[in-house]
């Protein structure tokens, strides 16, 4: 599945997306109520200051005691007392609202990235059981987007915008009801005008879907530059193409850039749209409030309590175009991750699927025909029947399927018609995990990782003993180099282990397939990338490997292809010729034949 294509479907279905996600929150549950329930005062907290106006204008500027009538007794609270404590009172709950909003903040981001940390997880652990179909159809670059940014635009801020929007919920309540207190004529005006304004709400949602989808692509375009300009900066400089990298890169920031304006552009005119109807609503207040005062149906302080609970109502509509375009960002990428769970591998267990417990009589290609694209087959109706113990070498032209051949032994791929059998079972019914431990495979450039040489080495084999490995390194011709380093075995290599030579690299490769003990062994062009010198101790190595196993061998060494038991001779997807050297030989105008005059003929002479 191609991970640009996908366009975040779901983004509207709100309960869906929730119920999605809420098992990833409900291990945080616990602090995230309490978010929530700390939430609640620094909400209330916003109506002091216009509550306490109120008393503050009636009394103390007015210069009147404030007398309250309770269970037919009068309290009197002269106004001098009230003007000591007032200013007082709004410190000490600016103070108190300012510890509740640190510690709804610190609650926040610990639940968000716990949250996070558990989506990104699960993405992972599907990404890494995902089948190189996968891998071969996205680049780099989409799916780091996807795998990673996706998530924190998706959790990260979710709890903390659920409690924004309890807080000012909860705000709202309280300034309402503090507008209830002063006037409820004034109070119907100004809800009413509060809900007009939020009527060009739905008219964003589909736009901003949209923009944010395109943005994410254009996100993972621009990482997937920056990767390929990494990875591939000799090309860039021995060609010269820093230009076409410069110019390709400024046209995807600027394809980010006008599709981040184009959101912005549409979410902006909302909020000077909202504040305008606010300020019309604020407009009837003044003027209906000052008809009340003069009427004497409303005090003063009331009607300033009134309209600073009404200034702090309409506050968020100023930034509503932006937090409603957050919103929906966290939705758009809430759809896209869980685009992402759905996904399924191509390649998987069957219900019934058994143990490979090891190789007894022989793999057998039967009808074996494979594509990676519905248009083109790549291999046709191969047959081939290999005992155990046999070495098949597999030659072939460039591009004539060679690689694709062995990469379905291991399930990269699965045949799309016919049938690889072990010992006269469908490779399909055996579990994937029993399958692949009985396979070892050398590669042309093998992957080492960030970590010792010791650590890369046991990759192929965790259970195996200290014994095992010596065996491993003395068998692969490894002894020399890891006597020359610093910490020998626990050196620590740099990505990818750039700090070894070719010849190195491979040789830790071939000491982890070592300590596997696998009876299948799988060699594609594990030398064609080496130096003269470094093709033989990795030679030595390899033949080390192959001792009594079953093996496949793609190669361009001449000794290697002799020493087969068998040749396999593929050409344009087709098996075309099989036997022993001197067999494929004498078959005059043979394709091994012709192979051999073009490319092994030089070798045999150098020899």
């Amino acid at each position: 599945m191609k991970l640009k294509k996908t366009q975040a479907e779901n983004s509207f279905k709100y309960s869906w997306l929730l119920s999605r996600i809420f098992p990833y929150i409900k291990p945080v549950m616990g602090r995230a109520i309490l978010g929530f329930l700390v939430a609640i005062p620094v909400g209330l907290l916003d109506g002091v200051v216009a509550f306490a106006l109120k008393p503050y204008m009636d009394y103390v500027v007015g210069q009147h005691d404030w007398i309250i009538s309770c269970l037919g007794h009068q309290i009197v609270i002269p106004y001098a007392a009230l003007a000591a404590c007032i200013p007082f009172a709004v410190v000490l709950f600016a103070v108190i609202q300012g510890l509740f909003k640190y510690l709804n903040s610190y609650i926040s981001e610990w639940t968000s990235q716990k949250v996070t940390n558990s989506v990104k997880i699960a993405l992972f652990s599907r990404l890494v059981y995902m089948d190189s179909s996968f891998f071969d159809e996205n680049p780099s670059g989409i799916v780091i987007s996807r795998y990673l940014n996706d998530p924190d635009t998706a959790s990260r801020s979710l709890i903390d915008k659920c409690k924004n929007i309890v807080t000012s919920f909860v705000g709202a309540l309280g300034l309402i009801c503090v507008m209830l207190y002063s006037s409820w004529k004034l109070a119907l005006v100004g809800v009413v005008v509060l809900c007009v304004a939020f009527v060009p709400v739905a008219l964003l949602r589909k736009r901003v879907k949209k923009a944010s989808n395109q943005n994410m692509v254009v996100s993972g375009n621009i990482t997937t530059t920056f990767n390929e300009t990494y990875s591939g900066n000799k090309v860039i400089t021995a060609y010269c193409l820093q230009e076409r990298q410069k110019r390709e890169f400024a046209n995807e920031v600027k394809q980010s850039f006008d599709i981040t304006m184009s959101l912005t552009k549409r979410a902006s005119w909302m909020s000077p749209m909202m504040y305008s109807i606010a300020s019309v609503g604020i407009a009837i207040v003044l003027f209906y409030g000052t008809n009340l005062i003069l009427t004497g149906e409303m005090t003063a302080g009331s009607f300033a309590s009134f309209v600073t609970s009404l200034l702090l109502l309409y506050k968020p509509m100023k930034t509503l175009g932006s937090t409603l375009t957050s919103i929906q960002n966290i939705f758009v990428a809430m759809g896209r991750v869980f685009e992402l769970f759905d996904i399924k591998s191509e390649i998987s267990d069957k219900s019934d699927a058994k143990e490979l417990v090891d190789l007894n009589n022989n793999i057998k290609f039967e009808d074996v025909c494979f594509s990676y694209t519905p248009e083109k087959e790549v291999l046709h109706n191969i047959n081939l029947d290999i005992p155990k113990g046999e070495t098949v070498a597999i030659v072939g032209n460039s591009g004539g399927g060679k690689s694709t051949l062995v990469n379905l032994i291991p399930r990269f791929y699965d045949v799309t018609a016919g049938a690889i059998t072990i010992d006269g079972v469908d490779i399909r019914d055996f579990t994937l995990n029993s399958l692949r431990k009985n396979i070892a495979m050398v590669f042309q450039d093998n992957f080492l990782f960030t970590g010792t040489i010791r650590e890369n080495i046991m990759m192929g084999n965790p259970d195996a003993t200290h014994a095992d490995l010596i065996n491993a390194v003395k068998s692969a011709h490894l002894e020399e180099v890891i006597a020359d380093l610093p910490d020998g075995l626990d050196t620590v290599l740099g990505e990818r282990g750039l700090t070894l030579s070719g010849g190195q690299r491979q040789r830790v490769a071939i000491a982890r397939a070592m300590v596997r003990k696998s009876p299948i062994v799988i060699l594609d062009e594990a030398t064609s990338a080496l130096d003269n010198k470094s093709e033989a101790v990795v030679q030595k190595a390899l033949d080390n490997l192959i001792q009594n196993k079953t093996v496949f061998v793609i190669a361009h060494r001449l000794s290697t292809i002799k020493n087969a038991h068998r040749i396999a001779v593929i050409n344009e997807g087709n098996l075309v010729e099989l036997g022993t050297h001197e067999e494929l030989m004498n078959i005059d105008g043979g394709q091994y034949k012709m192979l051999y005059e073009m490319q092994f003929k030089n070798q045999e002479a150098l020899v």
